[in-house]
């Protein structure tokens, strides 16, 4: 006997569990691709502005537009490669002509959804990336004392101070504790990173991802038309009739 699976739409999304491979170098990035994204677009976006009145920045601001697309297509890719998680493209159709393009493109609420995204991303990879790499550190660093602890300078591991420590390990036996107890911060480090970047992966999805104006629109494309009423025909045709034998 088997079991159907609901069906997920195209515009919807691949919902699974992030890999904690992926998991992990995801958060990682997040803090030093915050930085540039943030960066990059805050100076563009506040150049433009202020050199639009002598039209200097309104090339300025339509590299920015490009470049936000561009960004945001990448960011989809990101969590679609490291998170699992499928993003549909949430942009509008643009109409032809240079300003019909433009004024439909500055009105498309995806737009500034993506801007909101890499505005925020900083603050969020800042976290995420604290999250991660601490307690991946600490835990595995702990955990594999009893094997690493010999090779280093003194042959023994010293905490929290190098030259004046409270506790100083230089047997096997003195290492175990210190491993489980890493082992146990390396539990608490992979249900951390799959919690965050679950929310990760939210974020991406509500911000980057298409609206409900535009699943709608999505929906009612595909969705059949009303079926012909009985007895109807096209024009320039004649209905079929049929008789009694």
């Amino acid at each position: 006997m088997m079991i159907s699976q609901p069906a997920t739409s195209e515009y919807d999304g691949v919902r699974r569990t992030p890999s904690i491979p992926g998991a992990v170098a995801y958060l990682l990035l997040g803090l030093p691709l915050g930085i540039f994204w943030f960066v990059l677009f805050v100076t563009l976006f506040l150049v433009g502005l202020t050199t639009s009145i002598i039209w200097v920045g309104v090339p300025i601001l339509m590299l920015a537009a490009v470049l936000l697309k561009a960004a945001a297509m990448l960011e989809r890719r990101r969590v679609n490669l490291l998170l699992g998680g499928y993003i549909a493209d949430p942009y509008r159709p643009l109409p032809s002509g240079m300003r019909a393009y433009w004024k439909a493109r500055t009105a498309d609420p995806a737009s500034w959804r993506d801007l909101s995204y890499f505005l925020l991303l900083l603050p969020v990879g800042v976290i995420g990336f604290a999250l991660t790499l601490v307690p991946w550190a600490i835990g595995l660093g702990w955990l594999f004392l009893p094997i690493y602890f010999r090779f280093l300078p003194t042959g023994s591991w010293r905490f929290p101070d190098w030259d004046q420590p409270w506790v100083i390990v230089d047997s096997t036996m003195e290492a175990l504790p210190w491993a489980g107890l890493g082992l146990l911060i390396t539990a608490v480090a992979i249900v951390l990173t799959r919690a965050f970047s679950r929310l990760q992966l939210g974020l991406a999805r509500a911000l980057l991802g298409p609206g409900a104006g535009t699943q709608r629109l999505a929906e009612q494309a595909h969705e059949p038309g009303p079926l012909p009423a009985p007895g109807y025909a096209p024009a320039g045709t004649i209905p079929s009739e049929r008789h009694p034998e």
